[in-house]
Parts: C-alpha cells; sequence; structure tokens
C-alpha cells in the first residue's frame, strides 16, 4: 500500500464518516457517483469547467450544491453543509449505519431508469419511451431528493435536519412515503404506458 492511498483512506467525512465501506450497488451508477475521500465537501468550483467533470466531484457535495435551490438557501454553502452534516448525525442515530452509504442508497432508488421524450412526425407528437443514461440518473435522483427535502419543509414542526434525515433514509429504504421514491415510480410508470 503506498503512503498517497494509505493517507487517502485516514480521511473522513467531517473527520467522521468514512468512503472505504461504501458500495454502490447499482453497477450502472459506479462510474458517476464519486465517493473520493473529502473532509468538508467544498471543492469551489473545480468541476464546473469541463463538460461530464462532475461526475468526479464528491456525491456528498453535488447533494449540498443541489440543496442550495432558488429562495433563502440559495448561495449559502456553509449552511447547507451544516444541515447536511446535523442530517448525517441523525441518520446515524437512527439506523446505525454510514450516512454516506445511505445517501448512496438514496440515490440508487430514487433515479429512474425510462422515461418519455416528443417524437413529432409531420406535426403529430407522440411520446415514446425511451432508456437513461447513468449520468442523467443521478442527476435526476439528486434532484428528485432536493425537490422531496424543500417541499416538505415548508408548513413543517420539524427542523431541516430532521426532514433531510427522514427522506434519505425513506428514499434508502424503497419506501414510497419518500416523495422521490414516488416520482421516480410515477415517471417510469409513465414511460412503460408509453412504450
Amino acid at each position: 500500500m503506498s503512503a498517497e492511498s494509505n493517507s487517502e483512506s485516514n480521511i473522513r467525512l467531517f473527520n467522521k464518516w468514512s468512503f472505504d465501506e461504501v458500495e454502490i450497488a447499482d453497477l450502472g451508477l459506479q462510474r458517476y457517483i464519486s465517493l473520493r475521500p473529502v473532509i468538508i465537501p467544498h471543492s469551489g468550483g473545480r468541476f464546473q469547467d469541463q463538460r461530464f467533470k462532475k461526475s468526479e466531484m464528491n456525491i456528498v457535495e453535488r447533494f449540498v450544491n443541489k440543496l442550495m435551490r432558488k429562495g433563502r438557501n440559495a448561495g449559502k454553502k456553509q449552511r447547507i453543509i451544516n444541515i447536511v452534516k446535523t442530517a448525517f448525525e441523525i441518520i446515524h442515530l437512527r439506523t446505525n449505519k454510514n450516512p454516506i452509504q445511505v445517501l448512496v442508497d438514496a440515490i440508487i432508488y430514487s433515479a429512474p431508469r425510462e422515461e418519455t421524450t416528443r417524437i413529432t412526425w409531420g406535426g403529430v407528437a407522440q411520446h415514446s419511451s425511451v432508456d437513461i443514461a447513468p449520468q442523467r440518473r443521478v442527476d435526476l435522483a439528486l434532484r428528485y431528493l432536493a425537490e422531496a427535502i424543500k417541499q416538505k419543509s415548508f408548513n413543517n414542526i420539524k427542523s431541516v435536519d430532521e426532514i433531510v434525515a427522514e427522506e434519505l433514509i425513506l428514499a434508502s429504504n424503497n419506501d414510497l412515503n419518500s416523495a422521490a421514491v414516488k416520482k421516480k415510480a410515477e415517471v417510469e410508470r409513465i414511460a412503460l404506458s408509453a412504450r
């Protein structure tokens, strides 16, 4: 074992959660979910200039970036990082699992495999079912999770940290009570009817 790989194995997210034991069950998404070890998920825009470079960005940072939606939390990355950190603590207390593994499982279970596209022939539009590329599957899963968290956080007694933890736990269990998994099921159902 080289000194560089040994030092990387000592790097833990928030100095707590190890990336070594995390497994990606979906073989199609392995290249697009980066588990490169980081302590704080903040790369400073290092991956934004090249096309498809986002698949090299740590998956926790991609999740943090998706949570910075329009509105009150737009651009407040440190606030979102703190929310995710507390949510990971809650996930660990409730499930006794590595929260990074829970996040990866939530992404896998809320990533749709099929969707529809419009095909136009002679002025007549028709929907047709198409497979989704792995990169887009990860993007859609992160978007569905972020939208579900934002939707649940309005008019709710629970804090945002608890809502993030609850949504990730539900999605990682492939539970239809998760809004992200429900959205995925709806997209796949529409695609099935358009075959």
